[in-house]
């Protein structure tokens, strides 16, 4: 299977999970305002699924290095096959918490709120369990993480003052789901050998941990889509029927789980060499592309007063601080 073992094109990799998982949000923009957020969600998961069996017939099938995606599957103790699904099932219901915070909220306020929340908690947890890099330097940058977090609540709360329609349950939704997203990726690496190019017995591949990762989103996804169902902003799914949205639509869902999963399929293959708390944490500085989008191509702060502005200055400068801090903690 492909894998990386240097740490500068693990760095590199990561920075490809931070662009996709900073990106992703704009396909849930693209769709069309008839058509449901949770039909589109169905179709995010779907892309989820796809791309990560493909990834896994091919990358995680060739080559020298490691097991293939089939061999490892047979051979992984049902122990951490659970892990992995686990993994998916709180993945999903954090996912669908910051969803539901960018349909009431907007993309700059519930991504880097959840997401950052998300980084912060999520490096602590991963470090514990693989304690590689520098404490201090990866403490820094957490910190940083946490200032960026504090401009964007205040950004937001100045935004709220001359805008009665942005939403505090949105930002309160984007805090629980970047509480629960810090804990899918524990899950998902626990159920991971640590050596790719010689895989311990039992334990899984990126490959086939991310597999089940996926079939977890998608079996979990009946089971939360209520949550999202109840706050969705487009017309509930019982209104239109799935077979009623254009082929285009669910295409464009489709796509964003593709594109997560490149990045979370990026994210797992530089933890090999970068550790989990430094691949989890470059890959969470997606707020940053998030905010980008939202401001420049989605003009969600138009009209907001200058404090605003500036508060988004300084939450970007810190992001970039922190992610800076984290990449030199190795």
């Amino acid at each position: 299977m492909f894998i990386i073992t240097h740490y500068p094109l693990a760095v590199v990799v990561c920075f490809v999970t931070m662009l996709c998982w900073g990106s992703w949000a704009n396909t849930q923009k693209l769709t069309t305002q008839s058509v449901p957020t949770t039909i589109f969600y169905r179709d995010y998961t779907y892309g989820i699924l796809l791309l990560s069996l493909l990834l896994a017939f091919t990358f995680g099938s060739f080559g020298e290095a490691g097991r293939s995606f089939t061999t490892d599957l047979k051979q992984g103790d049902t122990q951490n096959l659970v892990y992995a699904l686990i993994g998916g099932f709180v993945f999903n219901i954090a996912n669908i918490l910051i969803v539901v915070g960018i349909e009431l909220a907007g993309l700059s306020v519930a991504m880097p709120v959840g997401i950052g929340l998300a980084l912060i908690l999520g490096v602590v947890v991963n470090y514990i369990q693989s304690p590689v890099g520098h404490v201090g330097l990866l403490s820094g940058g957490v910190f940083s993480i946490f200032l960026a977090v504090v401009f964007s609540a205040l950004a937001y709360r100045s935004k709220s003052r001359t805008d009665a329609s942005v939403s505090t349950q949105g930002l309160i939704s984007s805090l629980a789901g970047g509480f629960l997203m810090s804990f899918f990726f524990y899950f998902v690496v626990k159920s991971m050998t640590a050596d790719f190019v010689n895989p311990s017995p039992g334990l899984l591949t990126p490959y086939t941990a991310l597999v089940l990762f996926a079939v977890g989103v998608v079996i979990s996804t009946p089971i939360f889509l209520p949550v999202l169902r109840r706050f969705a902003s487009k017309p509930a799914d019982g209104e239109i029927l799935y077979s009623d949205v254009s082929r285009r639509n669910h295409q464009i869902g489709i796509l964003g789980g593709m594109v997560w999963c490149l990045g979370m399929a990026s994210s797992l293959l530089a933890s090999g060499a970068a550790g989990y708390a430094i691949s989890y944490g470059l890959g969470q500085g997606a707020t940053i592309i998030a905010v980008l989008w939202g401001v420049f191509i989605w003009h969600e702060f138009r009209g907001a007063p200058s404090t605003s502005n500036r508060y988004l200055m300084l939450m970007g400068l810190c992001y970039v601080l922190g992610l800076a801090l984290i990449i030199s903690a190795k």
